[in-house]
């Protein structure tokens, strides 16, 4: 191959590289778009000063009913059906001897921390207080991150209805259980 042939070859490319870059902005020309200078709509009344702020905190913070209005429809059969999960740590009979968790006999509105023969980590024996049907909600969501520091390795329950649905059944582990209030 001659030095021509390459160039020949060379101006070719050259040529059909032109050509696309020029059918390209003519089309551009031909269609033009023009890009809005607001990307949203606008509706009349609307204040969209802090809507990007409000639209990220309802997408960070989904609305939390209340526990005690989720155990009014919850479900204790539900509730033991779900618990089987926590069953391979935790005994739910009266006078249960404890395994890797606590027995959970009588557990609504006890002291957090205390269980005979059982040893709390120091995070959840010092955090105090009872474990009121808020405080089960809050722990059995994600353990963890309500309590750091816990030894319960439970991921938690996601679904509100199936905390509900659990602490119900806890509730009906005693022999005179704790009022709905």
């Amino acid at each position: 191959m001659d030095s021509l042939e390459i160039n020949k070859i060379v101006a070719g490319l050259l040529v059909v590289v032109l050509i696309i870059i020029g059918i390209t902005n003519f089309a551009e020309i031909l269609y033009h778009v023009e890009q809005p200078k607001v990307a949203h709509y606008v509706i009349e009344g609307i204040d969209d000063t802090n809507m990007a702020s409000a639209t990220e905190e309802a997408v960070a913070a989904p609305i939390e009913v209340p526990i005690l209005t989720l155990l009014a429809s919850a479900n204790i059969d539900k509730g033991a059906k779900i618990f089987k999960k926590c069953s391979s740590c935790h005994v739910a009979i009266k006078g249960g001897a404890n395994k890797i968790g606590p027995g959970l006999w009588e557990v609504v509105n006890k002291d957090k921390g205390i269980t005979d023969g059982f040893s709390y980590s120091s995070a959840l024996a010092g955090y105090g207080g009872k474990w009121t049907y808020d405080e089960l909600n809050g722990f059995l969501k994600n353990p963890k991150k309500y309590i750091e520091g816990t030894k319960m390795s439970f991921s938690g329950l996601k679904k509100s209805n199936d905390r509900a649905n659990v602490i119900l059944y806890l509730r009906s582990l005693s022999d005179s259980p704790a009022p709905l209030e």
